[in-house]
C-alpha cells in the first residue's frame, strides 16, 4: 500500500485525465469544501459570528507589494494597484469586512450593480450612461451608497421575513466564505491528506449539489488525442471550430496581452504507464501583444495621466497614446478571429485589472465577442504575474491539476512554530565579533582611502589640497597598518613609488617635503619600491632641487642628483631611441611579408598598386577607406588624430583650390 501511495503522490493527476483507481474513490470531504454551520450554532451571538473574515484568495493568500488580499486580485503595475484601491469594488468589500460579512469577487459585484432588482438609480441604464467618464467622484461615491443603501434594505426586508441579523434563513446559513478548493478523501492517499480542486472548473448549478461532484468529475474524463498536424506551409491560422473540450485564457495589464486556447484533452504521450512529470496540453492557438503604454518611473498608462492632468503634448505621451489605441484594436481584431474558438470553450478565464483593460474585452463596442455577464467567465482564484505565454500554460497546469494538501482534524495539535524554530542545541558562535573601533581609527580609516584613491587616479593637485585641509603630514600613515597593502606602502610616497607615478613622487618630495628616508615593515626606502627609469629620475631630481641638506640621501638609498635638463635629455634620447627601434622593426617586417607573402604576377602587382591594392590582397584594388586604415596601421591614437587633420586640410585646400579654377574659367 506504501508503495502504492508513493506512486501516486509522485505522479502530477489532472481534472480531465485520472486513472481509475482514484476516480473510483473519490468522496467529497463534509468540512472542507463547502465548511457548514450547526443549527445550534446559528443561533449565538451576531458578533461571534463574524469574528471569521473569510479569504477569497484561497488557502494561499495573495500576497505581495502588488495584490490586494481583501478582494483576492493581483496587478500587474503598482499604478494599477493604486486604481484598485480607489474603486467601488474595494469600497464595498471593506464595508462587507467591517459588518462581518464576505467579500465578493469582481464579477459578481458587477452583477450586483447591474441587476434590475438592485438598480442603483432607481431605472435600467442605457449604454449611453455606462460610457461615461468612471473616474468621476460623485458618480463612485453615489453609486457605493447607493448599492449600500439597497442592500441594508434588502437585509431589513428578509430579517422581517424571518432571517437572521445576516440576512440569511437560519436553516440554510452557511460559513461566511466559500474557499476557492473543493476537498476530496481516498482511500489511496494517507490519513488526513486530500484533493484539492479549484471551485472555477465547476458551474453553480453543479455546486448546489454537492453530492453529484464527483460524478460531475467522472463526466469530465476525456480520452487521449492525437496532436494536430500543422500544415507544411507552416502558417498558424486557426480553425473555425474544435469538435474537443478546450478552454480559453486571457491575461491583460500593463500594456501586455496574452490570450491561449487550450484543449482540455490529454495529449497521446508515448511515455510508460506512469505517465510523464508535466502536462502536455494541446494549445489550439496563443498570441502575445507587448506595447509600450505605461509611464515609466513614473507609473500608470498615459490615459489615466491624461484624464486627471489633462493631456500631455511630450513624444513619449503620443506614443503611448497610439500604443494604446494599437493593443485595443490588436486584441479585439483576434478576439474577433478567434469567435468560433471562444463561442464553443467550456470556460473563459480572464484577467483584467483596471477599467480601461476592462473596456478593452467586454467593450461594449460594435463585433463585441466577451461578455462580462457571460456565465462562462472565471477569475484566475490564485495570483498571477506578467501577461505573458508561459504563464497562461503555468495557470493552466495550476488549474487543472489535483492538489494534494494534508489538513489535520480540528481537536488535533499540530507543533508550534516556536517549537520548529528553537534549535535542540545552542550552536557556538564560529565567528569571533570584530573589536569596535575607536572615532580616532575610524577617522584615519576614512582619510587613508581617500589619500588612497587619489594616488592611484594620480591627482597630484587633490592631493595636495586634502593634505592641507585635513592637516596631514605628508608622511601621515595609512590605516589599519596590519593589512597586505599597508605593509608593503605604509605612506603616500611608497605607494606613489609603487604606482610608478613619476609626478606624484616629485609632487611629494619637492612641494609637500615628504620623507624618503622612511622605510617599510620589509626595511625598503620609497625610492627601492619605484619600477621604472622615470620614477627613480624623479628621485635624483629632488634631490638635485632639494639639495644635500635636505634629507639623508645616502640613508634613502638615492643615487646622486641629476640636473632636471639632463633626465629630460636622457628621457627624449631614449623616446627616440624606441622610435627608430619601432621602425627598423616594422620595416623587417614588411620586408619578411613580401618575401613570405603569397606571390602574384607583374601586371597584376602593377593593377592593384594602380588601383591602390597592395600585394598581400592578392591585387585586389583598395577602396579609400581601406587605404586609410592602412596609413594608420600601427600609430598611437594621437598620431591618427594628427594624420587626420592633416587629410581634412588637404580635401579643404582642394575643394578651395577647385572652385578658385572654375571662378577663373567663367
Amino acid at each position: 500500500m506504501d508503495k502504492l501511495q508513493d506512486a501516486l503522490l509522485r505522479r502530477p493527476l489532472y481534472l480531465y485525465d485520472l486513472p481509475a483507481e482514484v476516480l473510483n474513490s473519490l468522496s467529497l470531504k463534509p468540512d472542507a469544501g463547502l465548511p457548514a454551520v450547526a443549527e445550534d450554532d446559528a443561533s449565538t451571538d451576531a458578533s461571534a459570528s463574524r469574528r471569521h473574515i473569510p479569504n477569497l484568495a484561497g488557502p494561499d493568500n495573495v500576497l505581495g507589494s502588488q495584490s490586494c488580499s481583501l478582494c483576492g486580485m493581483s496587478f500587474a503595475t503598482v499604478q494599477e494597484q493604486r486604481d484598485h484601491l480607489k474603486t467601488d469594488l474595494h469600497y464595498y468589500n471593506l464595508k462587507q469586512k467591517m459588518n462581518g460579512l464576505r467579500p465578493v469577487s469582481e464579477a459578481e459585484f458587477e452583477e450586483l450593480v447591474e441587476e434590475k432588482e438592485m438598480s442603483i438609480s432607481g431605472s435600467d441604464t442605457t449604454d449611453t450612461e455606462e460610457d461615461e467618464d468612471d473616474g468621476d467622484t460623485s458618480r463612485k461615491e453615489s453609486t457605493l451608497s447607493a448599492l449600500l443603501k439597497k442592500q441594508a434594505s434588502l437585509a431589513d426586508r428578509r430579517n422581517a421575513d424571518g432571517g437572521d441579523q445576516d440576512g440569511e434563513p437560519k436553516a440554510k446559513r452557511r460559513g461566511s466564505g466559500k474557499p476557492p478548493l473543493l476537498w476530496f478523501s481516498s482511500p489511496q492517499l494517507p490519513d488526513n491528506t486530500y484533493f484539492g480542486v479549484y471551485r472555477a472548473l465547476f458551474t453553480p448549478q453543479e455546486l448546489e449539489n454537492e453530492e453529484d461532484i464527483v460524478d460531475r468529475i467522472r463526466q469530465r474524463q476525456l480520452p487521449p488525442i492525437a496532436m494536430p498536424k500543422t500544415p507544411k506551409d507552416g502558417s498558424t491560422a486557426v480553425p473555425p471550430a474544435y469538435s474537443s473540450r478546450h478552454v480559453f485564457l486571457c491575461m491583460i495589464g500593463g500594456g501586455h496581452f496574452a490570450a491561449m486556447v487550450v484543449c482540455l484533452a490529454p495529449k497521446k504521450s508515448k511515455h510508460g504507464s506512469v505517465g510523464p512529470m508535466n502536462r502536455e496540453a494541446v494549445v489550439l492557438a496563443h498570441k502575445t501583444f507587448h506595447r509600450y503604454t505605461t509611464r515609466r518611473k513614473q507609473g500608470g498608462a498615459q490615459s489615466a495621466n491624461d484624464n486627471a492632468k489633462g493631456p500631455a503634448h511630450s513624444a513619449g505621451a503620443w506614443i503611448r497614446r497610439y500604443n494604446e489605441q494599437a493593443l485595443v484594436d490588436d486584441v479585439r481584431n483576434l478576439l474577433k478571429d478567434w469567435k468560433s474558438l471562444i463561442d464553443t470553450s467550456d470556460l473563459l478565464f480572464i484577467r483584467a485589472t483596471g477599467n480601461t483593460n476592462r473596456r478593452t474585452l467586454f467593450g461594449p463596442y460594435d463585433g463585441q465577442v466577451l461578455r462580462p455577464n457571460d456565465p462562462r467567465v472565471r477569475g484566475f482564484p490564485f495570483s498571477t504575474r506578467r501577461a505573458t505565454q508561459n504563464e497562461l500554460m503555468r495557470a493552466f497546469i495550476e488549474l487543472t491539476r489535483l492538489k494534494v494538501k494534508e489538513i489535520l482534524p480540528e481537536g488535533s495539535t499540530a507543533p508550534t512554530d516556536e517549537a520548529v524554530k528553537q534549535p535542540s542545541k545552542p550552536q557556538p558562535d564560529t565567528k569571533p565579533s570584530a573589536p569596535k573601533l575607536t572615532e580616532e581609527q575610524e577617522t584615519a580609516i576614512f582619510h587613508t582611502n581617500q589619500v588612497q584613491a587619489l594616488i592611484r587616479r594620480s591627482k597630484l593637485p587633490a592631493l595636495l589640497s586634502y593634505l592641507t585641509t585635513n592637516n596631514l603630514p605628508p608622511d601621515f600613515l595609512f590605516q589599519p597598518a596590519d593589512t597586505q597593502q599597508n605593509h608593503h606602502a605604509p605612506t603616500p610616497l611608497h605607494l606613489a613609488a609603487s604606482q610608478n607615478s613619476a609626478a606624484l613622487v616629485t609632487g611629494l618630495l619637492t612641494r609637500a617635503r615628504a620623507d624618503p628616508t622612511i622605510v617599510n615593515r620589509e626595511g625598503r626606502t620609497p625610492f627601492e619600491l619605484a619600477g621604472d627609469r622615470a620614477t627613480r629620475d624623479a628621485f635624483r631630481v629632488a634631490r638635485s632641487e632639494l639639495g644635500e641638506k635636505a634629507w639623508d640621501w645616502e640613508k634613502a638609498r638615492v643615487p646622486a642628483a641629476l640636473a632636471k635638463e639632463e633626465a629630460e635629455r636622457r628621457a627624449e634620447r631614449e623616446r627616440e631611441t624606441q622610435r627608430k627601434e619601432e621602425e627598423e622593426r616594422r620595416r623587417k617586417e614588411e620586408e619578411r611579408l613580401k618575401n613570405e607573402g603569397p606571390k602574384v604576377p607583374d601586371g597584376a602587382a602593377k593593377g592593384a598598386r594602380k588601383g591602390g591594392g597592395g600585394l598581400l590582397k592578392g591585387g585586389a584594388p583598395m577602396t579609400a577607406e581601406e587605404r586609410r586604415q592602412e596609413e594608420a596601421r600601427g600609430l598611437t591614437p594621437e598620431q591618427r588624430m594628427r594624420l587626420e587633420r592633416e587629410r581634412r586640410a588637404r580635401a579643404a585646400e582642394e575643394r578651395i583650390r577647385r572652385m578658385q579654377m572654375g571662378q577663373g574659367g567663367s
